[in-house]
């Protein structure tokens, strides 16, 4: 896994192997950020990053300059590794460990974006609680994204607020607003 921009471009991560994760590709990853610098400034925008895993996109959003980030997982493991990482970069990301269902039930703050790589085995009705405890909690601010990485498999394309999907590899990247 590596940065792919910003301050920190290029720099090789090497997450441990005893981390339940699927990072998402640098492929698929340079593919979502040509998308997202159209429409947002890095700089000052608010960051959720569900299910972050090895805070793949977290560090990819910290390099290139955003500032207020929080990375939720479940896995202990993961959330050392990511504060581990994110002090040896000089990143500000606040880490929670947490189940993502009751942290989106407990939170009120809103974000700018909110990215969510739930593991491939979510079934609609884990997404469709998922998703609509991001909207019915009112999480993200007026013209704000939810990103859903998920399987080529798995279609989202009927679940409420949908806007659009992009297919990279085995990835798929759903947006709703």
């Amino acid at each position: 896994m590596r940065i792919i921009s910003g301050t920190h471009k290029g720099r090789r991560l090497i997450a441990p192997r005893n981390l339940p994760v699927r990072p998402t590709t640098d492929f698929a990853k340079e593919a979502l950020f040509n998308i997202l610098r159209n429409d947002y400034i890095f700089e000052e925008i608010s960051l959720l990053d569900l299910f972050a895993g090895t805070g793949n996109i977290s560090y990819e959003f910290a390099s290139r300059g955003t500032q207020d980030i929080t990375a939720v997982d479940a896995h202990y493991a993961c959330v050392k590794y990511i504060q581990k990482t994110s002090q040896e970069l000089d990143f500000s990301i606040k880490t929670v460990k947490s189940d993502v269902f009751k942290f989106l039930s407990a939170i009120t703050t809103k974000f700018d974006i909110i990215f969510a790589d739930p593991p491939y085995k979510f079934d609609n009705q884990e997404f469709e609680s998922f998703i609509g405890k991001i909207f019915q909690n009112n999480l993200i601010n007026p013209n704000g994204l939810v990103i859903i990485e998920h399987s080529k498999h798995t279609d989202l394309s009927n679940f409420p607020h949908f806007k659009e999907s992009r297919k990279y590899g085995g990835s798929v990247f759903s947006f709703f607003q």
